[in-house]
Order: C-alpha cells, then sequence, then structure tokens
C-alpha cells in the first residue's frame, strides 16, 4: 500500500525563504505547495476543498505574519473559517510573545520563530508533523464521538420500537382477555344452576383481573410497574358491574399511588377478586354490605386488608364449596411472599396481607451485595 505523502501549504511573500523551506521540507517528506500572499493562499485552499481538484488536497499550512495585503493574522482568521481546514503552523520573525498568544487563540495548532537564514526548517518540521496528528487524533475522536452518538440513536431507536411492540402486545392481550371475561359474564347469566353460576363468576373475576394489568400497561407511560390504586379501581368497577343485582353497591376503595412490577400487580389483583368474592357471598346472608379494600404503605412493606362488617365467624360453611378461592389466595400470597392474616379483634372479617414493596430476592441481592 502506497504512503500518502503530506502536503504542505506555504504562504510567505519572501521567495529566497519559500524555496529554503520548498527543498528542506522535500528531503524530509513533505510536498511543497508555495503561496507569495494571504488571498493566494487562501484561494489554494479553498480550490483544494473540492472534491475536483486536480491540484490535489493540502494536509497542513505554515503561515507567515508579515506580508503585503492580508497579513498572517488575517489570513489565519479566514482559514480557521474554511470548513474543515487544514491545521495551521503560525510563522514570524518577531520575538513578541502576545503574538504567539493571539495566534494559538485564533485557532492556530502550533506557532515558531523563523530567520531569514531556514535554520527554523527543522523545527517547521517538526511543528507539522505534530499539527498533523494532533489534526488526526481530533478526526478520530470526532468520529468516535459521531459513531457514540449514532449508537445513542440506533438504541433509543429501537427501545421506542420495542416499546411500541411490548404496547401493542399488551393492547392485543388485555383485550383477548376482556373478551373471554366477557363470555363468561354471558355464560354465568345464562346458568340455571348456583353453582354453575358462581364458578363461571368467580372465573370472570380472575381473567378481569389480569386483563386489567395488561389494559394499565397498554396506557402507562412506564412499561415495568402498574399503579396499584389505579389497578384497583378499575378492578373493582369491573367487579361491581359484573355483580348482579346491587350486592356490591357499597365496594369501597382506599389506597395509595403505590408501583409495582406486572407480575406482582397480577397477584394483588387475583387476591382482591378472591376475596371480595367471598365477602359477597357469605359476609352478608341477608343482602348487601359494606366491603373495604385498602392498600397503604409500611416502611418497606405495603399492607393490603379487604373488610366486612358481616357474620364473621358465623357464617355457615357452604358445602359445595371446593376451596379453590383459598388455595388461589394462598398461590399468589407466596407469589408475593406475602403473609396472611385474619384480624381476630375485627367483628366481621378482616384478611391483612403484609408484603415487600418489591421482590424478596431482589431485597436478599442487594443486601448480600451490600456485605
Amino acid at each position: 500500500m502506497n504512503q500518502h505523502t503530506p502536503t504542505l501549504l506555504y504562504i510567505d511573500d519572501d521567495e529566497a525563504l519559500a524555496r529554503l523551506v520548498d527543498r528542506g521540507l522535500t528531503r524530509r517528506g513533505f510536498r511543497v505547495v508555495l503561496a507569495a500572499s494571504g488571498e493566494e493562499g487562501l484561494e489554494r485552499i479553498r480550490r483544494a476543498a473540492t472534491q475536483d481538484s486536480a491540484e490535489g488536497g493540502i494536509d497542513v499550512v505554515a503561515l507567515d505574519q508579515y506580508m503585503p495585503g492580508l497579513d498572517g493574522l488575517e489570513t489565519l482568521e479566514q482559514i480557521m473559517a474554511i470548513p474543515d481546514a487544514p491545521p495551521v503552523v503560525f510563522v514570524t520573525a518577531s520575538q513578541d510573545s502576545s503574538i504567539a498568544v493571539t495566534a494559538l487563540k485564533a485557532g492556530a495548532a502550533d506557532y515558531l520563530v523563523k530567520d531569514v537564514q531556514g535554520d527554523f526548517i527543522p523545527l517547521l518540521h517538526v511543528a507539522a508533523e505534530g499539527a498533523l496528528r494532533q489534526a488526526e487524533l481530533q478526526r478520530a475522536r470526532e468520529e468516535a464521538e459521531a459513531e457514540i452518538h449514532a449508537s445513542r440513536d440506533r438504541y433509543a431507536a429501537l427501545a421506542a420500537e420495542r416499546e411500541l411492540l411490548l404496547r401493542e402486545v399488551n393492547h392485543r392481550v388485555g383485550n383477548s382477555l376482556q373478551i373471554i371475561a366477557s363470555l363468561l359474564h354471558l355464560q354465568a347469566s345464562s346458568a340455571a344452576q348456583d353453582e354453575v353460576k358462581a364458578a363461571l363468576t368467580n372465573a370472570m373475576g380472575r381473567v378481569a383481573a389480569v386483563a386489567q394489568v395488561h389494559r394499565r400497561l397498554y396506557t402507562s407511560q412506564d412499561l415495568k410497574s402498574v399503579v396499584l390504586n389505579q389497578y384497583l379501581d378499575s378492578l373493582l368497577e369491573d367487579l361491581r358491574r359484573s355483580a348482579e343485582g346491587n350486592r356490591m353497591s357499597r365496594l369501597t376503595l382506599k389506597a395509595e399511588p403505590i408501583e409495582i412490577d406486572p407480575d406482582r400487580a397480577v397477584a394483588v389483583g387475583i387476591i382482591v377478586n378472591e376475596l371480595v368474592m367471598n365477602a359477597v357471598k357469605y359476609a352478608y346472608p341477608d343482602g348487601a354490605g359494606p366491603i373495604h379494600v385498602e392498600l397503604i404503605s409500611q416502611g418497606d412493606d405495603l399492607l393490603l386488608s379487604i373488610t366486612d362488617d358481616g357474620v364473621g365467624d358465623n357464617a355457615k360453611a357452604d358445602p359445595r364449596s371446593t376451596g379453590m378461592g383459598q388455595r388461589i389466595v394462598a398461590a399468589m400470597a407466596s407469589k408475593l411472599d406475602a403473609t396472611v392474616e385474619r384480624d381476630p379483634t375485627h367483628s366481621g372479617t378482616r384478611v391483612v396481607l403484609k408484603f415487600g414493596r418489591v421482590p424478596a430476592s431482589v431485597g436478599k441481592t442487594s443486601t448480600a451485595a451490600a456485605s
């Protein structure tokens, strides 16, 4: 592979010194292009910037300070305004350090003092090589930053697409489950036997509890969590609509806006469905009565209670009961790593579940990591 020969544009009105620079840098591996004024040098840089320039590009510029017409500082300012301008080494015969500071602030890559004998040419070679390396590093840094930004954009686009797909999945799953719940409701309404009607109604409530989570996720800004007070409010409204007559007219909710993950929200919803339906069936044998659902936070734990003011322990056992509801509550409580207790001081029935805001495995992992 052929190694690229760097091209240096030397802008100086001293013709004799320009020839010395040409010979000295050509021997050191540069191709040297000469310009006798700032205007000529600017025109050459602009031509080199065009893709179809037959003269070739300019890799680095050495710019003299004192010239007729545009001086070095004025020329430097205009060079810096050219898109993708090559790096500039500012050259002057003055010993005034303020000129160096001004040139460097204006965008020069380096600065050196020249002499009329050409003894500065080795220094110019070093400065030009350094300016080229600095420009290459700058290009590499800009390319890396551009790639980082492009990667971030691609990641953001993929994340947005994934979120859209998840919303669509939750929407479709929620709709499908809602259809199933509606079919179960229709079947329960047409059932002649009370035990069949009750079984279908219970099944409908369980399906609706899961469907509500997916509906929440479809409309939520956050696909990773469910706000429990909103979820439970919608769930209890579904239970009110599904109840025959007016047996749930006094079903109330008091819940804090607590967020948990969707899987645990499903477990909470199914537990509430089972315990509320149990209270509807057994708490008030002679009619309807109040049923209260409450969710509060207590430190790192959550307390969920379902309360009625009914007959409590005096409720008659139903010989047709299969115990399915109790088994479902126990299974969902295990999923939540929750404790389930009845309040012995309450005259009716009050069941209290206590569980953590986050899964127990997450808490254990965090504790282990901290230790």
